[in-house]
């Protein structure tokens, strides 16, 4: 998924949830804004993840027509991080599957229904565990990129998966002053891996993966 795209389903969500801005802040002629892609801005710590503005886009290819969205919100997580020993970085993300959201009410709903008949669900299930990332090793491929292997586990399946993974900014909250930096990391998985079989392949089993997540210093 291209960057306008997942900035598209992040204004999606935001407009849906609503933001609490402060005119001040926001009123023209007001001081730059507070985050930028600068890696000495970043500091040793342990991170965690704000929900508020954290999701995780997914996009699949419907009926070989054309590509479809949606977004799971909610994103929980830590990230503990020593900018002079990127490798020794440790990412431990929840991501609530139950929260899931399309452009679609109805499509939205089929995802999260019940099985027919006491049948297993088409996708997740009315009831979907959270999906959970936890790296095992990070590799520095330049100053704002890394490759960071783990384990993903989904519909109760744990399968290896590797990230690519961009720094995207760093700076102080203006709203509530904690350090922050921010991350977009993107894969592609079979969701068939995962035991999520439904359509497949009128609706596609690869699946494109786009996370962006801010991180709060604790």
């Amino acid at each position: 998924m291209n960057r306008t795209a997942l900035a598209l389903a992040a204004a999606a969500v935001l407009s849906a949830g609503g933001i609490a801005a402060a005119p001040a802040l926001f009123a023209q002629g007001a001081a730059q804004i507070p985050g930028a892609v600068e890696p000495a801005r970043v500091t040793g710590g342990t991170y965690a993840a704000d929900p508020a503005h954290s999701l995780i886009a997914f996009e699949v290819n419907h009926f070989g027509f054309n590509d479809y969205y949606g977004i799971f919100g909610d994103v929980a997580g830590t990230l503990m991080l020593d900018p002079a020993n990127i490798a020794s970085a440790k990412v431990d993300v929840t991501i609530p599957v139950a929260s899931v959201t399309t452009a679609s009410k109805g499509l939205t709903d089929h995802l999260l229904r019940p099985g027919k008949d006491g049948a297993a669900p088409d996708f997740f299930g009315p009831a979907p565990a959270a999906a959970r990332f936890v790296s095992t090793g990070v590799k520095q491929t330049s100053k704002t990129t890394a490759t960071i292997t783990g384990n993903l586990t989904l519909n109760g399946v744990t399968k290896p998966v590797t990230f690519e993974a961009e720094f995207t900014g760093a700076g102080t909250n203006p709203f509530n002053q904690k350090e922050t930096v921010g991350f977009e990391a993107e894969t592609e998985i079979k969701r068939s891996d995962f035991g999520v079989n439904y359509g497949i392949p009128f609706v596609s089993d690869e699946v494109e993966l786009d996370i962006s997540v801010a991180f709060e210093k604790q």
